[in-house]
């Protein structure tokens, strides 16, 4: 599926984002989400007020036709169309030294004071009013030009027949208006007057400064975005190639492609994705990992574009640019996280609906009983004005995205993507955890430790013979093989085995010098009918001790018979953070598994180190990789929610079985790619410590979701009755108003103090 923003165009099924000008409630949102949704081809809409932007997915076909028809529902809807870029400039813009936005909040108060400053006369004892000729001119210009906004949108909702914070807030300061000028028109010359423009410049004007500072508060949840694109740098020094190019040449990282050679100079970001060629030198991953310390690169190691170089200058083979770039694909997890609705979400918009005409109403009910009860019509009116003005749905709408995108954001800061915003509420429920063993909990970096030949068969062919045919294999334990034939001086050739067949689960096969050979797990090598004789013993003691046991056979051609020639045991080491992870979660509740595919006394051995209890079950050893799914399915009887960890691709199938998977990445690509597209989470370095990390985040998050619907509610719930007593003046009310966005806004920011647990 391709991406495209409001300027781009493709034929292909595409998502289009879009900013949107002018939502200002959760009101807005469904109203912009219901046109988007009736629009030709399109197959989803997802509107966030938080971001004021809009995710829009069509089918396949002329995406310039469809976007032109997406921005004009957005017009019709009363509403601005905008590319994303645009937002930002109109956030950044600057009139005198003064942002553009805060202009009306700054006329606002200057045109509003004046009409305040008797009230707070007052409360001084000194009681002085301004002529209503004065508060006519002064409040006028407040609510018909800054306030116009009001109106505008406020008709766009009523042709919808939907309400919304704009038709609230334009009903009631009009009402105060038109009232205030009816009394004025009607009164004797000299009479005193108790007039309300105040009422209705001043709601206008906190009405404009809440929103000022709800978009500023918006923008620091942002900021991890911001700060993510700031990462790649603009130029990149690229070498010559002895045909086109004689001499380094500065180039725009967009020009780079795949197998060119660049310098990074010290201090300088990496400019992409790739191979260190030459030099060496260390990388600050922070920003992308979280992981604080610098990391050793050498000739030979890859690195990521963004990641800051230390002190050498090193040339580096670009590897992937674009879209394809771990940066990159950090972005876009991020942007997709917080673009979505959590499940949560729909419960508020289902309430938002029927929000605003259950206030019109409160609000008639309200005038009506206080007129009933003999109060005069200004009484009433102003009353109900203050129902209207109080009872603006702001706070629901920002509720939830706001804690999502801050929650995102600071997650992604420290290395943990979280993929959709349903992964991030589903964990917070997460009572199992099921790791995968090697590499997730264990180093991944198996040595071998014994290789015990048959009698008569020469140890060093033997090794020799391994090593050939596990070469091409990018397993951890023919890598140790081919490692220990290397450390022996052993030569192994690329290509002295033919017809190699990684058999998933068992092991491998191939011709070598003529002979079957056939290298893997003891339970395959009985699959296979091998006999192993006396090697059996010395098998079973290894994996008595913890090791990882594995056996060579040979078959000549046309013979059905496998000769046993040797058995050989692997040792991995739990990782440095292993054993605090896993008692930070037992401290915390869960219910721990340990998922491998080893034998029971290696698994039972590595457990043990781990602090793994073997006897409640929380070991599960010689799983074949294609149970892994089953495995966890059946961890998810009784109603658990569990939590899967893994990081190579035979964890895909299990990582997308559990609840929430949890991929351990390692930045460079390969095989851990898969477990990441199949992960609702992804852990950007391989520390088990980031699992309770993730998992912590997550509760803290939903945490902060149901704060913000509470006291979204609460200032509603409490708001109204107030108001309709007569206990709220309008200029109270607007002032609460403004505030509940504003607190639910900050107490999301909260969590940016977040940082994860350390060992």
């Amino acid at each position: 599926m391709n991406t495209i923003t409001a300027a781009t165009v493709s034929l292909a099924p595409a998502q289009i984002d879009l900013g949107i000008g002018g939502m200002t409630c959760a009101s807005c949102v469904l109203r912009v989400e219901k046109a988007l949704k009736k629009q030709t081809g399109v197959s989803e809409a997802t509107v966030n007020l938080a971001t004021e932007s809009a995710r829009v997915l069509i089918a396949e076909g002329d995406t310039h036709e469809a976007l032109a028809r997406i921005k004009r529902a957005v017009r019709d809807a009363g509403y601005e169309p905008r590319t994303m870029e645009a937002m930002d400039a109109v956030a950044d813009a600057r009139w005198m030294g003064v942002s553009v936005d805060f202009l009306p909040v700054l006329i606002g108060i200057v045109l509003s004071a004046p009409l305040v400053l008797p009230m707070v006369g007052d409360l001084f004892g000194q009681h002085w009013m301004l002529s209503a000729w004065m508060q006519f001119v002064l409040a006028t210009p407040v609510q018909f030009v800054l306030g116009a906004r009001f109106y505008r949108a406020g008709w766009h909702a009523l042709k919808a027949l939907t309400g919304n914070m704009e038709l609230l807030v334009s009903i009631g300061t009009t009402a105060a208006w038109a009232l205030s000028t009816w009394l004025w028109w009607r009164s004797e010359p000299g009479e005193m007057l108790h007039l309300y423009f105040e009422a209705s410049a001043v709601v206008i004007t906190l009405v404009l400064l809440g929103k000022w500072l709800e978009a500023r508060a918006k923008r620091q949840t942002t900021s991890a975005i911001r700060a993510l694109h700031a990462l790649r740098p603009d130029r990149a020094h690229l070498l010559p190639d002895g045909i086109r190019r004689t001499e380094i040449t500065d180039v725009a990282v967009d020009e780079l492609l795949p197998g060119d050679v660049v310098r990074v100079l010290p201090g300088e970001r990496f400019a992409a994705d790739g191979t260190v060629v030459q030099g060496s030198t260390q990388a600050d991953e922070s920003m992308l990992t979280g992981e604080a310390m610098p990391v050793a690169k050498a000739v030979g190691d890859g690195v990521t574009g963004g990641s800051l170089n230390g002190e050498g200058a090193v040339e580096v083979k670009v590897r992937a640019i674009g879209a394809h770039s771990v940066l990159a694909q950090i972005i876009a997890l991020v942007q997709d996280a917080q673009a979505g609705k959590a499940p949560v979400q729909r419960m508020v918009d289902q309430v938002a609906a029927v929000f605003v005409p259950v206030v019109l109403v409160i609000a008639l009910a309200t005038m009506l009983g206080w007129l009933w009860t003999g109060a005069a019509m200004e009484v009433a009116l102003i009353h109900a004005v203050a129902v209207l003005v109080i009872a603006c749905p702001c706070a629901l709408g920002l509720a939830t995205p706001a804690a999502i995108m801050a929650g995102t954001g600071v997650a992604a800061q420290h290395g943990i993507l979280i993929k959709d915003a349903q992964a991030l509420e589903i964990a917070h429920k997460v009572d199992t955890v099921a790791f995968d063993k090697t590499g997730t909990l264990t180093e991944g970096h198996p040595r071998l430790l014994v290789i015990e030949a048959a009698d008569g068969v020469d140890e060093l062919a033997v090794l020799q013979a391994a090593a050939a045919l596990q070469v091409q294999s990018a397993h951890p334990l023919a890598r140790a093989v081919v490692e220990a034939a290397t450390a022996r001086s052993l030569v192994v050739l690329s290509d002295a085995a033919s017809d190699v067949q990684a058999v998933a689960g068992r092991g491998s096969q191939g011709m070598v010098q003529g002979a079957l050979l056939s290298l893997g797990s003891l339970r395959w090598m009985d699959e296979l009918g091998v006999n192993l004789g006396p090697l059996s013993e010395r098998a079973q003691a290894l994996q008595q001790q913890g090791s990882t046991v594995s056996a060579l056979a040979s078959r000549a051609p046309g013979n059905a018979v496998w000769s046993p020639l040797a058995v050989l045991a692997f040792g991995d080491e739990p990782k440095a953070g292993a054993a605090a992870a896993i008692a930070e979660l037992r401290a915390a509740g869960m219910r721990l598994v340990l998922v491998s595919g080893d034998n029971q006394g290696a698994a039972m051995a590595m457990a043990a180190r781990l602090g793994l209890r073997a006897s409640e079950g929380e070991v599960m050893a010689e799983v074949l990789p294609g149970d892994k799914a089953a495995v966890v399915r059946r961890l998810k009887e009784g109603g658990h929610v569990v939590a899967m960890v893994g990081d190579g691709v035979n964890d895909a199938p299990a990582l997308a079985s559990a609840d929430v998977g949890m991929a351990m990445s390692h930045t460079q690509g390969g095989s851990s790619d898969v477990a990441m597209h199949a992960a609702g989470i992804t852990l950007m370095r391989g520390d088990p410590l980031m699992v309770a990390a993730a998992l912590d985040i997550s509760r803290r998050t939903v945490s902060k979701i149901r704060q913000n619907l509470f006291w979204a509610f609460a200032y509603n719930v409490a708001g109204i009755p107030l108001a309709a007593l007569g206990f709220l003046s309008p200029v109270v009310a607007g002032a609460a108003m403004a505030l509940s966005s504003v607190s639910v806004v900050s107490n999301a920011l909260l969590l940016k103090r977040w940082k994860p647990p350390q060992r």
